[in-house]
Parts: C-alpha cells; structure tokens; sequence
C-alpha cells in the first residue's frame, strides 16, 4: 500500500473520528486514502477554522483533534489554531503536506520549512522522510498531545506520501499515566492545610483537561475549602454550590481579590500562569502555595510553593483528602460571593437599550441547560462572560485564552455542535471577532448544524478602546462598519435576527434554540459599562 493509506490507518487505529482541514496538491494522495476511511473529512473554509475545531475537539473529548493543510500559506494558517491549543493545552494533531523531498534543500514554490516554524508552538513535531517511519511516529505524536495535553505536528511531504510500504498501524495496549505524589508531601500538604486559617482553592483548565473536576468537587466537600476558578476552570466547580467564590482572570482589582487578600493559603490545583498571572492575586509574593498538577510549576517570583504535588490531578486529589480534616468556610468568603453574584442578578430586569453586557450575559444562562454549551470569542464580551456567566458543568464554558485569539467562537461552535448533538450551543462573539472566521456559517449551514451565533454589536475594537481609555482616557483607530448582519447570515444560508429592544432578545434566542438551523442574532451593547465597571473596581470595596 501507499503511504498515506498507512497515515489514514493508523489515525482510524487512533480512534480519530473527525479530520478538519481543506485539501491541496501537495496532500492528494491523504485525501484520496481518506475518501476510503470510516474518519468523517470536514471541509473548512479557512485553515485556522480547521486548528480551532480541532482544538475544540481536544477540550470536549480529551483525544486528539486533528487537522490538515497543504504546504505554505495552507500550514500557515493552521498556526493561530495549532497555537491556541498549545497554551490552552488541548490535545491537538495537526498535519501538514510538504513538497517532495527533493525541493527542501534549496529554494522552491511555496516551499518553507514548516517542521521549524511549528517548533516554538508545538510540543513535538516531525516530518515523515521515509514512509516505513509512518507507524511509529503517529503513535509518538498521538501519545505526546494526550500526555499533558498539547499540540504536535506531523509532516507529510507529497513524494513520501506516494511512496509505498508494508509496515501497519502499531498494536495499542492500555497502559495507566498515572503519575502518585509522594506520600510524605501529601501529609506535609494536609499539616499546611490544617494549619491555614482562610485557605483557598484556585482552579484551572488543568483540572477539566484531565477530567478532574468530580474529585475536585469530593475533595472540596470534605474540606469545606471554597473555591475560585480561573476563566478557563470555569464549570470545575459548579457556581451554585456555596463554596463557589467566583472566577478571575482580568487585570482589575475584581471582587475575587478581596477573598485572595485576606486567603493565608492557596491550593492551586491544575492552574497555568499562561491563564492569570500570579503577580495579580499573589502581588508581595507573601502567599502559602501548594502545587498540584500533572507537571512541575512554572518558575516565577510570585509563585514559590511550599509543596508541589506533581502528579495525576485526579489521583492526588484522591490520597489528599485522606489526610485533611474538614474546615468552615470563612463568612468573608460567603460575602466575596455573593458581591459577584449581585452584579449579576442587578441586571436581570435592565431593560434599557443598546443592552447592557451584564443583561445578555444574565438572559444566554437562562435560555441554556446547566449542561449546555457556550463558546465565548475575545473582545469584551469575554470578560464579562469570564467574569459572571455562571458554568455548573465542565467544559460548558470555551473560550481561547492563553493564546486569546479573535476568530474562535464560530468554529469553536461546530465542533461543538458535531460532538455534542444532544446540547443546545451558543457562540458568543463581537462584530470584530465574528467577522474573521465569518465564512464559517457556509460550514456551519452545510453541516446542518443546530447553533445560535450572538453578536455584541458595538461598531468597534471595544476591548482595545476598553484598555485605550484606561491608559490613556482616549481612544484610536479602533472604529469600522459592519455589514448588515441580518442579510449576511441570509446570504449563507443562515436566519438573521435584529434584536430592537432589550425585552425581545431572551424569547428570541430561546426561539433560535428550539427551532433548529443556523442563527445568527445582531444585539446591540452598551458598552460603557467597560469604563464603568474599572471605575467601581478601582474604588475600596474589600471593606465588606
């Protein structure tokens, strides 16, 4: 056989069910293997489109997603969405084609030595120079992305795709990557615990990705430690157990960093700088800090733990509570809470128009299921969503944020969608995000997908103005002109909504959600709530 009827088996052998990508001369021989294969072929409109399905994939799965390009601008534009898997570690494979071997040596068409460009942003990646090599490296770039989830690379130049060969797929036999802390750092954690008058849970996007948050919520209930998540831990811990203080993860002095003020201990528990730098919540670098993750702590001034628990999430969770002793949660912590919780709920019957952030935010949690699904893009609204969307299950809540790439949300959706047929899926995105991968609705529409798209419609970069009046109380060459979205979506295939007033958007979006089909709703934002909110913050408000 050819070899890439080799690659394509040995991704069936990796239970692979979806490849996300758009074909190109240089990869035709892997098409052709594909049209033969049980793995489903999603055309894209955009290579980065593709990188984020995968990455979503990754998140919902916690199996490799896996996309492909051609060579040149085709791997390229692969980069944003391969990135953005890396450091939001999501298990991610992507695959490129290459020119034959013969070219790379010299100057050539569309040539560029893709193995190096992809080496800062990946956590291993190859180029296949001999199809006898196929096997084993497939196996290597499956296990690495699964490992401490991430993303690799493999390479397939067109001349070695053709190239035959007699080897087949690797035998997969089950082995555990669990990894135990040692057991007198665990008793030394307890002794630290216990000894912690206003300790505090900090939780990440490690303990979704290692499917973590069930132990989580035990270890949390026989402790009585509350817990904060950062934006991408949201749904870790659900937002309607009480000892849920809330999420970080912007730069302004939030509510949270009242309860971390006054926190003597914080149990970082699968937390990744690359999510919310310590230097906000850790500002003297005075904090107590136990380490818990699957890998060694990041060195920095503000993050010096006194123990590290490096190991499976789920297992040390597991031996740790063995060893801690149940604590009440202190009443400042109850308060913490409940701030955040009011500024939500202050909003609830806000009926004014353009609508208030808080009011979209508060109306999408009531039209979804505590199971159902929102994918955030970057702008604004992100905030806002990270601040006070409440999330009660994990990975109900996506957004890209170590990487914080505009152009995600929509085909962050499909994905979604695909893999959870059964959830109702909103993406939420600003004018500026959405227009980047707004091709997408022809996927989306083509695919039959059951997804609502909601616009924070401000005519603006209002993030950039957001940061601009902040700095420099002015604002520059963040305006633009949108389309009219209502006949875009049209023009796709698509239903448009114009959303008039404050009272229409709720009924609406529930319609969209019963009706079916691709939605995409224009609602315009009011968005001096931004200047607003970092005013209120800026205040004293830990007097509580």
């Amino acid at each position: 056989m050819k070899a890439s009827d080799l690659l394509v088996q040995c991704l069936e052998n990796e239970g692979v069910e979806y490849i996300f990508g758009i074909p190109g001369e240089e990869t035709l021989d892997l098409t052709d293997s594909l049209s033969r294969s049980k793995i489903k072929f999603i055309v894209t409109r955009h290579e980065q489109s593709a990188a984020f399905m995968a990455d979503v994939y990754g998140r919902l799965t916690h199996q490799p997603g896996v996309c492909l390009a051609t060579l040149g601008p085709g791997a390229t534009n692969l980069i944003t969405g391969v990135a953005d898997a890396h450091l939001d570690r999501a298990p991610l494979v992507a695959i490129t084609g290459q020119a034959g071997l013969e070219k790379t040596h010299k100057e050539a068409h569309q040539y560029l030595n893709i193995v190096e460009a992809f080496r800062q942003f990946t956590k291993w990646n190859s180029s296949v120079t001999r199809a006898d090599f196929i096997p084993e490296i497939v196996s290597k770039a499956f296990e690495i992305a699964r490992d401490r989830p991430g993303a690799t690379h493999i390479e397939l130049p067109e001349d070695i795709a053709a190239e035959r060969t007699n080897k087949v797929p690797l035998v997969k036999k089950p082995y555990s990557h669990i990894r135990m802390p040692d057991e007198d750092e665990l008793q030394r954690s307890a002794v630290l615990i216990e000894a912690a008058k206003m300790p505090v849970i900090l939780a990440g996007n490690g303990v979704i990705r290692e499917d973590a948050s069930e132990e989580l919520r035990k270890f949390v209930r026989s402790t009585g430690i509350p817990v904060v998540t950062t934006f991408m831990g949201k749904g870790a811990f659900p937002a309607d157990d009480e000892h849920y203080m809330g999420s970080m993860g912007i730069k302004d002095r939030d509510h949270i960093m009242c309860g971390f003020a006054r926190a003597d201990l914080v149990i970082c528990i699968g937390f990744d700088h690359v999510e919310y730098s310590p230097r906000f919540w850790n500002p003297d670098g005075s904090k107590n800090i136990i380490h818990i993750h699957s890998d060694q702590h990041e060195v920095d001034e503000k993050y010096v733990p006194n123990l590290s628990l490096v190991g499976n999430i789920r297992t040390s969770l597991k031996h740790l509570i063995r060893f801690c002793k149940r604590k009440e949660m202190p009443e400042y912590f109850s308060k913490v809470r409940k701030n955040m919780e009011k500024e939500l709920l202050d909003f609830k019957d806000d009926t004014s128009f353009p609508m208030k952030p808080q009011k979209i935010i508060y109306d999408i949690r009531q039209a979804l299921d505590r199971e159902d699904i929102i994918i955030s893009d970057v702008g604004a609204h992100k905030l806002w969503i990270g601040r006070l969307y409440p999330a009660y299950e994990p990975n109900t809540v996506q957004m890209s944020n170590g990487l914080a790439s505009m152009g995600f949300a929509l085909p962050g959706a499909i994905a979604a969608k695909l893999l959870k047929p059964e959830r109702k899926v909103v993406a939420v995105a600003g004018d500026g995000g959405f227009l980047m991968n707004v091709q997408e609705l022809e996927t989306a529409v083509r695919l039959g997908c059951d997804i609502v798209i909601v616009i924070f419609d401000d005519a603006k970069f209002g993030l950039i103005e957001w940061h601009e009046k902040k700095k420099f109380d002015a604002s520059f060459g963040i305006d633009f002109l949108n389309p009219d979205f209502v006949k875009l979506a049209e023009s796709f295939g698509a239903h448009g909504i114009l959303i008039e007033k404050a009272e229409d958007f709720r009924p609406q979006l529930e319609n969209a959600l019963k009706a079916g089909g691709v939605w995409l709703m224009d609602v315009r934002v009011d968005y001096s709530e931004n200047m607003k909110l970092t005013e209120k913050l800026s205040n004293n408000f830990c007097d509580i």
